[in-house]
C-alpha cells in the first residue's frame, strides 16, 4: 500500500515538473516562430534571398528538444519502466551538462560572443538586450527551468 502511494507521488511530481519543461519548450518554439516571421518580413522588404540565421534555428531546435524530452518524461513517469527512466535520465543529464557548459562559458569567458557565428539579422542582439533589460525575470525563469530539470531527475534516481 505504501509503495503504491509513494509511486503515485513520484509519478505526479515527475509529471508536474515535466509540465514546466513542456511549457518552457513551447514558449521557446513560439519565440522562434515569431523571430522567423519577423525575419522573413524584413527580408521581403529588402528583396533579398538570405539564409535564416543560426540563432533562430537553434531556438527552434531547443524548443522541439524540450518538448520531446517532456513527452519522454511523461511516458517514463506513466510506465515506470526502468529502461524508459534510464533513457530519460540520460537526456536530462546531457541537457543539464550542456546548460552548465554554456553558462560556464558565458560567465568565465569575457569574449563568449566570439564563440558564436555572426548573426546578420541582429535578432541575437535584440534577445541579448531583452535579457539584460529584464535580467531579474530571466534569472528566475532560467532558475525555474534548471530546478525543474534537476527535480525531474531526482525522483527517478530513487527507483
Amino acid at each position: 500500500m505504501a509503495g503504491r502511494v509513494l509511486r503515485s507521488c513520484v509519478q505526479t511530481a515527475l509529471k508536474t515538473v515535466n509540465s514546466v519543461l513542456g511549457l518552457a519548450g513551447m514558449a521557446v518554439i513560439l519565440y522562434a516562430l515569431w523571430m522567423l516571421r519577423a525575419w522573413y518580413s524584413q527580408v521581403a522588404e529588402l528583396h533579398y534571398h538570405l539564409p535564416v540565421p543560426w540563432f533562430i534555428y537553434a531556438f527552434l531546435g531547443l524548443g522541439v528538444f524540450l518538448c520531446l524530452l517532456t513527452c519522454s518524461g511523461h511516458i517514463a513517469a506513466e510506465t515506470a519502466n526502468s529502461h524508459c527512466l534510464s533513457c530519460y535520465m540520460i537526456f536530462v543529464f546531457f541537457i543539464i551538462i550542456l546548460e552548465g557548459a554554456v553558462t560556464t562559458d558565458v560567465f568565465l569567458n569575457s569574449n563568449w560572443e566570439e564563440d558564436f557565428p555572426d548573426d546578420p539579422s541582429r535578432k541575437f542582439e535584440e534577445f541579448k538586450d531583452f535579457v539584460i533589460s529584464n535580467s531579474e525575470m530571466c534569472e528566475w525563469v532560467g532558475l525555474s527551468v534548471v530546478a525543474a530539470q534537476v527535480k525531474s531527475s531526482a525522483p527517478s534516481l530513487k527507483n
